[in-house]
């Protein structure tokens, strides 16, 4: 019999990263696509880098700042009695900035193809900043920010190395379903395993076809 909990576990992981994700992205996606800064080049790097890194270095390095022991995590504990080595609250930090690329390029890109015109027509109407982004730009590439959540949340779910250095496998709280089917498959329970992995595919499949198909839906509606 398959067990629930660390499917249960991905999928809330996977929902709250992808609406942090998704609060944090467009500010920096929005700076990212207009500005004129020589920061400009160093932020969309550092944003950029879980797309090259190994899973194990980003995780290494995590682990080391959320532990007890160093003084980011010393201070946390210290003073909020906050642990993050561990637990849910280090998987979420950690998923967020692993999948950030994932959000951040998709509505980078949708900002950048969008003419000029556009926003320099909503501020000669008298329009600020954040009107026109929330009421002009991100109604216009409504497709990028679908796409951004579709594989941020995608991400999420099928992370490993990442979670497996932060969250290691503590049942109930840290154990995922790839964790889950990483343990079956070390201890060659392979049908355990190949039931679990067919599980997570059709449910991630599903999630992932719903939203396109509502995007869809809506463009048909938008052309009308």
């Amino acid at each position: 019999m398959i067990d629930p909990q660390p499917f249960i576990l991905s999928f809330k992981l996977a929902f709250i990263v992808t609406g942090i994700l998704l609060l944090a992205a467009i500010p920096i996606a929005y700076w990212l696509a207009y500005t004129k800064s020589r920061l400009r080049i160093l932020l969309g790097t550092l944003v950029t880098m879980p797309l090259v890194l190994p899973p194990s270095v980003l995780g290494f390095y995590l682990l080391l700042a959320f532990s007890p022991l160093s003084g980011f995590g010393k201070f946390l504990q210290d003073h909020f009695d906050i642990r993050l080595a561990f637990s849910f609250g280090g998987l979420v930090i950690a998923s967020v900035l692993y999948s950030l690329p994932f959000m951040v390029g998709p509505i980078q890109a949708g900002l950048q193809s969008l003419p000029a015109e556009l926003r320099q027509a909503s501020y000669s109407l008298g329009k600020s900043g954040r009107t026109t982004l929330f009421r002009i730009l991100l109604p216009n590439i409504r497709s990028s920010l679908v796409t951004g959540i579709v594989l941020s949340f995608a991400h999420t779910i099928g992370e490993f190395g990442v979670v497996l250095m932060i969250g290691g496998n503590i049942p109930g709280q840290t154990r995922l379903a790839s964790i889950a089917i990483y343990d079956h498959v070390e201890m060659m329970q392979y049908g355990a395993a190949g039931k679990e992995a067919i599980l997570l595919f059709l449910l991630s499949f599903c999630i992932v076809l719903t939203v396109y198909l509502v995007n869809q839906k809506f463009k048909g509606t938008l052309s009308r």
